[in-house]
């Protein structure tokens, strides 16, 4: 036997006048519409509007309209914004005590030197948008190109230069090419962007060669401590054996124009002595002889003047230079 039916009676639904649902339905179309065709775009910010796909204008930061419905589709470009791409790492978080990590990026920063060794080498590149036309419109997967053209020459740029010069001093050269080269290619491909800076982060060799490049390091080290000790040592000595040497020449130059002036004034005296003297033979002659004597006779010891007529003199001289003894007498006191 089927059991008995329960009837239960729904509440009727008011019954809404047609005028106002056209009007409740109006009202949302104007929210949605409003809604979807103001926008605002920010002070660091150019806003591009595409209609069906199509680039229609690029609208200044402030507040704009735009056909509703999706009939005209928003892209935001932060174009006053300094980006930067990460080579061989990634920032974890950022802050005063930042926080990296290179694992699962080695591909990126493992490359082969010119002098066929391995480094390691981590960058990173800083980057404007200044074309947001081109940077949208011009080549697909901007970002990614721009990244791969930033590798690609990086390595080029490793590729040509020796393991020591992309460790230590070459790193500013590199930058410096690598931003130029990148750069270049950004224009040939019309990214509209404008490269900043590139920076080395951070270079070394690969882990399992360290300790030998270490080593080497040092002994190039070594070397240069060597070599400007030597330097050194050549300084101190070499500028004073020369002037020594041009001293030493020096002197022999004053003394042999000494020499030279002295016989020069000699010679001139000895002619003007001979003027004179075939003038007056005699009185120079005997001028001669007398000045002879002063320079001699001083210079002599014991001078005895004898008479020509003096007879019997030999005894009375002590010619061997004895002190001649007194004659003894004297009385005794």
């Amino acid at each position: 036997m089927d059991p008995p039916k329960t009837v239960v009676d729904l509440p009727k639904m008011p019954k809404v006048p047609l005028g106002a649902l056209r009007a409740l339905i109006i009202i949302l179309l104007v929210i949605v519409a409003a809604s979807s065709a103001i926008y605002t775009i920010d002070p660091e910010e150019v806003g591009v509007i595409t209609r069906f796909g199509r680039y229609v204008k690029s609208t200044p930061p402030g507040l704009h309209f735009k056909l509703p419905f999706g009939i005209d589709q928003l892209t935001k470009v932060a174009v006053q914004r300094q980006l930067k791409q990460e080579f061989g790492f990634r920032t974890l978080r950022a802050g005063v005590r930042s926080q990296f990590t290179n694992e699962g990026y080695e591909s990126e920063s493992n490359m082969l030197t010119g002098d066929l060794n391995a480094a390691v080498v981590e960058w990173v590149v800083q980057y404007r948008i200044v074309d947001e036309y081109r940077y949208l419109f011009k080549v697909r997967a901007v970002e990614e190109t721009f990244r791969d053209l930033s590798e690609a020459v990086m390595r080029r740029i490793v590729g040509d230069r020796t393991v020591n010069e992309v460790l230590t001093v070459g790193r500013q050269e590199i930058e410096d090419l690598v931003k130029l080269g990148l750069q270049s290619l950004a224009d040939q491909y019309d990214t509209g962007i404008r490269v900043d800076q590139v920076v080395l982060q951070d270079v070394n060799p690969p882990d399992p060669v360290k300790p030998s490049f270490n080593q080497v390091n040092q002994a190039e080290q070594e070397k240069e401590r060597l070599i400007n000790e030597a330097q050194s040592e050549y300084n101190k000595l070499i500028p004073r054996a020369e002037g020594e040497a041009r001293q030493a020449i020096q002197q022999a130059e004053g003394y042999a124009l000494d020499r030279v002036n002295r016989a020069k004034g000699d010679a001139a005296r000895f002619n003007a002595l001979y003027q004179e003297y075939r003038k007056a033979p005699e009185v120079t002659r005997k001028r001669i002889y007398l000045e002879t004597l002063t320079n001699v006779l001083p210079r002599a010891g014991q001078k005895i003047v004898i008479d020509d007529d003096l007879e019997g003199v030999i005894p009375l001289l002590n010619l061997e230079g004895k002190p001649v003894p007194q004659a003894a007498g004297g009385s005794g006191g």
